[in-house]
């Protein structure tokens, strides 16, 4: 029996899934943030992230410790065909290492060509249109981009509250207090001291967005982030991608930021159709795994 994996490496969590030849997905595992923004020669995150998690779902699949795959695709947040870190080794006869967006589309349009609009911690849409011709737009990172990603969102509802701070007489009040809270510190500024320090993480950050989502005075935000989403995904369907379109991401979880996506895009391009993902990023990855066998499968058994 041969076995493949796909995980996903984000910049909040890491998934693993293992299949058997047949399609039938066995277990799944979880680990740490994989993505290497900032990381030197001296990080394992990536290497261990991958193990980790891959060694989960061995484990929950009920596969013995000395298992060797046929193959295994990893799809990394931020991968750009160099590894910073120590390299993954992973126990697999072929083993490929990618950016997270060919795998988030493979997954949520089973194999099918058209476009993926991600955001969860970053953002970024990618497409593939019929002939294969791939294109990613955004995912430009947390410091340059990623507008409508969890980041993005908390981050700028953040700076907002500082700048109300200064000019003391809109101070956002309950906002504040909310934010402090979230974080466990006593003041904006001890905040943001926490976050240059090293003490915040990325992650950590992305957390507050849907506490911001839920104030009706900060939603503005979050639907200028929706906006330059929908911009991107109209961009990528005039640039021939197949009006297809499915939302892969924890913030989509926000039903109207959701529906501000979906309303932008039908309004620009009334052809498009909104999906509900197939399948998920790591799921994608596994079908991609197939793929490396000469397997184009689109059915997974869960």
């Amino acid at each position: 029996m041969k076995y493949a994996a796909g995980i996903d490496g984000g910049q909040s969590s890491t998934v693993a899934v293992i299949g058997d030849e047949g399609g039938r997905i066995l277990g799944s595992g979880r680990a740490g943030p994989a993505d290497e923004i900032g990381a030197g020669p001296e990080s394992s995150q990536l290497h261990d992230a991958l193990r980790a998690a891959l060694d989960d779902a061995r484990a929950r699949a009920g596969l013995p410790e000395e298992t060797v795959f046929a193959a295994v695709v990893a799809g990394v947040s931020g991968y750009r065909g160099h590894v910073y870190g120590r390299a993954p080794d992973l126990p697999a006869e072929r083993f490929v290492l990618m950016h997270d967006a060919p795998i988030a589309l493979a997954g949520a349009l089973a194999g099918e060509p058209g476009v993926v609009v991600i955001s969860g911690t970053g953002s970024v849409i990618y497409a593939r249109d019929v002939h294969g011709t791939a294109q990613t737009l955004g995912g430009w990172g947390f410091l340059f981009g990623d507008e409508g990603s969890a980041f993005w969102i908390a981050r700028e509802a953040l700076a907002l509250l500082m700048r109300r701070h200064d000019e003391s007489a809109g101070i956002l009040a309950a906002e504040t207090q909310a934010a402090c809270e979230f974080f466990g510190v006593r003041s904006l500024r001890e905040l943001a001291h926490a976050f240059y320090h090293g003490a915040l993480t990325r992650d950590r950050l992305a957390a507050f967005a849907p506490a911001v989502l839920r104030f009706d005075s900060l939603r503005a935000i979050a639907d200028a982030g929706a906006g330059r989403l929908a911009v991107l995904a109209q961009r990528a369907i005039d640039a021939g991608a197949p009006p297809t379109v499915a939302f892969i991401g924890g913030t989509f979880a926000d039903a109207a930021f959701r529906e501000r996506v979906s309303a932008r895009i039908c309004e620009a391009i009334p052809a498009a159709q909104i999906v509900p993902p197939r399948y998920q990023p790591a799921a994608g990855a596994l079908l991609l795994a197939y793929r490396e066998l000469g397997v184009h499968r689109q059915e997974l058994d869960a």
